[in-house]
């Protein structure tokens, strides 16, 4: 009986962890999987954004009310098999933990914003990293993504007591990349050696024309800038100085 109290500590420490690990585990799988926007949309795919399909219908389950906020969790894709529930608003992953963790929360909603139904012509888009202005320390800020990828996503559906429900991951999505032009690996042929040749004799005419030309243009105005100039102004009162002087002469003779 000595035995059974001193190890009767260590048995509730016992039960009682595997109740926690229990309650962590116990979240309801909804199967539905994050899909891209089908629609034909400018800016689908960018260099720092993605757009999903709005999850309509899909959290009407008995559990999940409409006070509980619905998080999309976004992670690297190889971050996915550590990814943790948060237990605690105060503990949700914001983007500036995304180099360490691997994932962060953000798009918080509510299940009245994805109500159920026949589809409309609405377009009903999310676009994941879409805002420039919030601080990537702030909780469910959706900055834009840092790399190329790739990504997965799944909401995440929390309560005051903790996570109540998530989804199923999404596929792996790669963002654009910047094209960088680059010469082609390996020997020129004949061909690209000639077209490079005539191109570098063309474009030594064109700036030899160009140097003729600014030459040109250079000397005619400085010598044309005396006629125009004061010069002429002398050369016409000495004209007219001439001019004054004639009859005098005629009258001498």
């Amino acid at each position: 009986m000595g035995l059974d109290r001193g190890q009767s500590p260590l048995l509730m420490a016992l039960l009682l962890l595997l109740a926690c690990l229990q309650m962590g585990m116990s979240l309801e799988r909804i199967s539905y999987v994050p899909q891209l926007s089908s629609a034909t949309l400018a800016g689908r795919l960018t260099q720092s954004t993605f757009t999903l399909e709005q999850p309509r219908g899909q959290f009407s389950h008995p559990s999940i009310s409409d006070s509980d906020a619905i998080w999309l969790v976004v992670a690297h894709s190889n971050a996915t098999q550590k990814f943790t529930a948060p237990q605690k608003v105060e503990d949700t992953p914001v983007p500036a933990d995304f180099p360490q963790r691997g994932y962060y929360l953000t798009l918080r909603a509510s299940r009245a914003l994805y109500p159920g139904g026949p589809p409309s012509n609405q377009l009903r888009v999310l676009r994941v990293g879409n805002d420039t202005r919030c601080s990537p320390r702030t909780r469910g800020c959706n900055r834009p993504l840092p790399g190329p990828g790739p990504y997965r996503v799944k909401f995440l559906v929390m309560s005051d007591r903790g996570p109540m429900a998530e989804t199923e991951w999404s596929s792996e999505t790669r963002l654009q990349q910047a094209e960088v032009l680059q010469a082609a690996p390996g020997p020129q042929t004949a061909g690209t050696v000639v077209i490079i040749a005539i191109l570098s004799v063309l474009l030594a005419v064109l700036l030899a024309a160009l140097l003729a030309l600014l030459i040109f243009t250079w000397y005619d105005t400085c010598g044309s800038t005396p006629i125009s100039g004061p010069g002429e102004l002398v050369f016409v009162r000495k004209y007219d100085t001439h001019h004054m002087s004639r009859p005098s002469t005629v009258g001498g003779s």
